[in-house]
């Protein structure tokens, strides 16, 4: 008989689930063992070999991204000068998260950069809305000064952020503002705006001028660096960094020494200057004044120099080459000319009478010239201004044949120059009147349109157009502003060339008929611009002088004499007259005759012009 408790015994007494259970406890093991192994491993290259590494990168979410801005492009007038550089800003910023505490961070910079402490509140607050971690930006353009202190104090003050940035700075201060235009912090409805959808808050963007117009190829294109922060948030190094792409380069058409001539010449009075090169469109000059600094925009000013700058009545932030509109005045006789010849109304050999005035319906509409012109040709009539004259011819055209003419010349529309925010002008019709106010158009108005008066309304640069297709022979170019586009490594990536937008109505024979007639305004014994003869340069030109009120009586006389009731004075001008190389256009507002107020302007640029680049 077999003792119980014999090995033999208890192998019998296991049962199939005890084995089993055995299997699986050690199948258990065999993977639960090997598994803390790899954690141990894992946790012990984690905590002890980049232990340290990670401890950093853990501190505060201290990876952060960085928005690099391009360098915003140069602008250089046709020779090269350079005139809108850029400069480096120090902007100051905080990030709340890691200003801790922030009101004894911000005491701490209000100590450090004299700046007051409610102002510096005051930015904080205004961003209560954006991620803790974002920076608030408290102080642009702090300067070296500032910079240096705060480097010095540096660990007193956890969350500041100096952020270099460049700022656009206009080399020439005012000279060429409103051709230039200046930058702006883009508004919120901009940013809105399709066109602006790869902006962002706080982006610098072209406010007017070319600026504006360019704003495309000037800004380039946005960076970005990947960068490490300890828990104040000082940077301890960057990670990575994709370079920004700078804007293109633009060089524009005109000559800064022309530009600067013409603004010394009108320095002291309120109005324009536009110069071109009647054979190709390159505007050569443009001045408007009075001018402006835009370092002001970018630097920024108080709330009285805004207001001064804009309650000033001579609207100094008014390009008045493109924007502003006045009546042609006797300018447009050249137009009331040009349609009667072309029309058989008159030609070469027509006389007619000028007794001084002209009775129309029960009204006696004056000429300038008291005693009257007498009997006279087309040619005469355009070389003395008789108003008479043109009264007749354009009675007999009509408004709307005066009106096609004008259109023609490229009156009363956009002259298409590369810069926003040009006025069209107006050249009044029959159906525009019944249009605009309901009522038909009188006989009357034709005889003040007729000589430039009336409804007509254009701008100097449009006159300037005008001119200049007259010097040319016809052909009516479009105004060119920029000459060519170039990129940060001074491969031209565009190039804008001369571009015909029109010829004028009128035949080679009337042409020269009229530019007979131009010419001795300038150069006959009895032409009304004599005063801008040059010796040794032949001029073609014609006088104007727009009312900016009717004057029926002479009783009236002394109402003129208060300055914004004075008439405003216009020439217009292209030399060498047998082979124009510059074309005028000079309005000076409240000047009163062109022959003494504009025409010396137009003069004196012709002369410098031509002294540098031949006659």
């Amino acid at each position: 008989m077999t003792d119980a408790t014999s090995p033999n015994s208890f192998l019998k007494n296991q049962t199939p689930d005890s084995d089993w259970y055995k299997r699986r406890i050690v199948g258990l093991i065999c993977f639960v063992i090997p598994g803390f192994a790899f954690l141990l491993l894992r946790l012990f290259y984690l905590q002890i070999i980049e232990g340290e590494n990670f401890r950093r990168l853990s501190e505060n979410n201290c990876i952060r991204l960085q928005s690099i801005d391009p360098p915003r492009g140069l602008i250089f007038d046709r020779n090269g000068q350079l005139l809108v550089d850029n400069r480096p800003s120090y902007d100051l910023s905080i990030v709340v998260k890691d200003a801790r505490p922030l009101e004894t961070s911000l005491q701490h910079l209000s100590q450090y950069t004299r700046i007051p402490l409610e102002l510096l509140w005051g930015e904080v607050e205004k961003s209560h809305n954006q991620p803790s971690f974002k920076p608030v930006l408290l102080k642009q353009d702090i300067g070296r000064d500032v910079l240096a202190a705060l480097e010095v104090k540096r660990f007193d003050l956890p969350g500041a952020v100096v952020d270099v940035r460049l700022r656009r700075l206009y080399v020439k201060s005012q000279s060429a503002a409103h051709i230039l235009g200046y930058v702006g912090e883009i508004s919120s409805d901009e940013l809105k705006s399709v066109k602006y959808a790869a902006y962002k808050r706080g982006d610098l963007i072209g406010k007017s001028g070319v600026e504006k117009s360019f704003e495309d190829y000037l800004r380039g294109e946005r960076g970005g660096r990947q960068i490490e922060v300890n828990v104040t948030g000082q940077l301890m190094r960057v990670l990575k960094t994709v370079d920004a792409v700078p804007g293109n380069n633009i060089y524009l058409s005109f000559d800064q020494n022309l530009q600067k001539k013409a603004e010394d010449l009108l320095s002291d009075v309120t109005g324009a200057v536009v110069a071109m090169d009647p054979k190709t469109g390159y505007i050569l000059a443009m001045a408007s004044s009075p001018s402006y600094d835009p370092n002001m925009f970018v630097d920024g000013f108080s709330r009285d120099q805004w207001e001064t700058l804009i309650k000033n009545p001579s609207h100094p932030l008014q390009n008045k080459a493109i924007q502003a509109e006045y009546p042609p005045a006797s300018t447009y006789k050249i137009i009331t000319a040009m349609a009667g010849l072309e029309e058989g109304v008159i030609d070469e050999k027509t006389t007619l009478v000028c007794p001084g005035s002209y009775k129309y319906a029960d009204r006696d509409y004056r000429c300038w010239k008291k005693g009257g012109h007498g009997s006279l040709n087309i040619g005469r009539a355009i070389a003395e201004s008789c108003d008479v004259f043109f009264y007749q011819v354009g009675l007999r055209l009509g408004v709307d044949r005066l009106a096609s003419y004008a259109k023609g010349a490229g009156l009363g529309a956009l002259t298409g120059i590369q810069l926003e925010q040009e006025s069209s002008g107006l050249i009044p019709t029959s159906a525009w009147k019944k249009r605009r106010l309901g009522v038909a158009w009188q006989g009357g108005e034709t005889l003040s349109v007729s000589i430039g008066q009336g409804y007509n309304l254009v701008t100097p640069l449009q006159l300037a157009t005008m001119i200049s297709s007259i010097a040319n022979g016809g052909t009516r170019f479009a105004p060119l502003m920029v000459k060519k586009i170039q990129n940060a490594s001074g491969e031209t990536i565009k190039e804008y060339f001369p571009e015909i937008r029109g010829y004028l109505p009128v035949s080679p024979k009337n042409l020269d008929i009229i530019k007979k007639g131009l010419w001795e305004v300038i150069n006959g014994k009895n032409g009304t611009g004599r005063i801008a003869s040059i010796a040794g340069i032949e001029i073609s030109g014609k006088t104007g002088t727009a009312q900016v009120f009717s004057r029926k009586t002479d009783s009236e006389n002394e109402a003129r004499r208060a300055q914004h009731l004075k008439s405003h004075a216009w020439f217009v001008a292209y030399a060498p007259s047998a082979n124009p190389k510059i074309a005028v256009s000079v309005l000076i507002e409240h000047g009163e005759h062109g022959a003494s107020a504009a025409a010396p302007i137009a003069s004196e640029l012709i002369r410098a012009y031509l002294s540098e680049n031949g006659k």
